[in-house]
């Protein structure tokens, strides 16, 4: 029989497995048009998207993708570009640039199929007329300090794109547009998965100063000047060059839970699914994980032992310390120190990238002894969720989940596995 950690990252496994593209994409491809096909998307995934359309697509195409570095997948007819995440480079903005370029002089018998999955705001830049690539670059950087959700923040970057919100759909006309698209988002809005370059955005300008005001983001005096003028607004729905486009939602964080909630079943173990589009504070998200894991530990609400609380959705941290944070681990260490070393009770968390935060790192475990080991070794568990230095920590308990790049993204991913007292190990 497998130990609770090893249940734990199998479960995690069969999550990032449910959502490879070489499985989930081919099903959604669109007929082959009379002109020409031109290929080009941008996320962590968007390389390996790129790699499935080729295997399955039965005519001529080709294109241009942007992915995260160390992301790339060899295609032979679609081009791969490697940039920064999430932070933006000048790579991705030359590939943004070259982007745009490619969808121009289109006819309406050419189809252009976007790929597009997270990771694809930042991957995607190109700042709109006044801005410069450092002033995205600074606003990124404030606006992952800030605590804003990723609707949030993307509502601030598609008001500073010039290609995002709707903008490189809208350069496609007269062609058809095809979207195909894995959310990483709460809510699996298209809008907000790499800030909807090829969907409409209801969103404004004011909607982007509001969050910039209320979060208290320092931006530079240009990303003021546009959004106070309107001149960043985006293309709104209803808009006639968007008429041929269209989106097809090919994985979401909901496929990815229910695929580890098949791993529990076949170990005797009862999946309940808490939801697949929880937000909020990491450590404020882990408390409560704690409180309805102690329930289910003690009364047997609102499930019985044994069983795996799974969720998935986008948390936030508001960064204060200096440490190596990701949400994934910020919610786990916050867990721990809840759970208080509550007997039979496990988790994990990861981000189904493989990157939680800025680390090469997914995610981590937490046993009902990982209180206890850190003090061992002279740790403060409380010090390091003040330091925002979940990594840090988890590092030293050797309880990191390291996959590399996974080349998919379904947001993050959460399972409590409680056990009967008899089955703890």
């Amino acid at each position: 029989m497998a130990s609770a950690p090893e249940l734990l990252r199998r479960m995690f496994d069969a999550a990032i497995n449910a959502a490879q593209p070489e499985f989930c994409l081919p099903p959604h491809l669109p007929e082959p048009p009379r002109g020409r096909t031109l290929v080009v998307g941008a996320g962590k995934a968007s390389a390996a998207m790129a790699k499935a359309f080729e295997d399955h697509w039965p005519a001529e195409a080709a294109g241009l993708v942007v992915t995260r570095y160390g992301y790339a997948v060899p295609c032979e007819k679609i081009e791969i570009v490697e940039a920064a995440h999430p932070v933006p480079d000048a790579a991705g903005l030359a590939a943004a640039e070259r982007i745009l370029n490619l969808v121009g002089g289109l006819t309406p018998d050419d189809l252009v199929v976007c790929l597009i999955s997270g990771g694809g705001s930042a991957l995607l830049t190109l700042p709109a007329d006044g801005l410069t690539l450092e002033d995205k670059q600074n606003v990124n950087r404030a606006l992952l300090k800030s605590g804003a959700t990723i609707s949030e923040m993307n509502c601030v970057r598609r008001h500073l794109s010039a290609i995002k919100g709707g903008r490189l759909a809208a350069a496609c006309h007269p062609a058809k547009v095809v979207t195909l698209l894995m959310s990483d988002v709460p809510g699996d809005d298209p809008i907000n998965i790499a800030s909807g370059p090829t969907v409409a955005d209801p969103t404004t300008c004011a909607d982007a100063l509001d969050v910039i005001r209320r979060y208290g983001v320092d931006v530079p005096p240009a990303v003021i000047r546009i959004l106070e003028s309107g001149a960043g607004e985006t293309v709104k729905p209803g808009d006639p060059r968007l008429a041929r486009a269209e989106t097809r939602m090919i994985a979401t964080p909901q496929m990815a839970l229910e695929a580890a909630g098949a791993v529990a079943r076949d170990a005797d173990v009862a999946p309940l699914i808490l939801g697949d589009s929880i937000e909020g504070e990491a450590r404020d998200v882990g408390k409560v994980m704690a409180a309805i894991a102690q329930q289910v530990a003690v009364h047997g609400q609102p499930i019985a032992p044994p069983c795996v609380l799974l969720s998935g959705g986008e948390t936030t941290v508001t960064v204060r310390g200096q440490g190596r944070g990701g949400r994934n681990v910020e919610f786990l260490l916050s867990l721990a120190i809840a759970l208080d070393g509550r007997p039979c009770v496990y988790a994990i968390a990861g981000d189904t990238d493989g990157v939680d935060g800025q680390e090469e790192i997914a995610g981590a475990i937490v046993t009902p002894d990982t209180l206890s080991r850190a003090w061992g070794k002279g740790m403060k568990p409380r010090d390091s969720l003040g330091n925002n230095d979940g990594h840090g920590f988890f590092e030293a308990l050797g309880d990191s989940v390291v996959t590399g790049p996974t080349l998919t993204n379904v947001n993050d991913f959460r399972a409590i596995l409680v056990q009967r007292a008899r089955e703890a190990d």
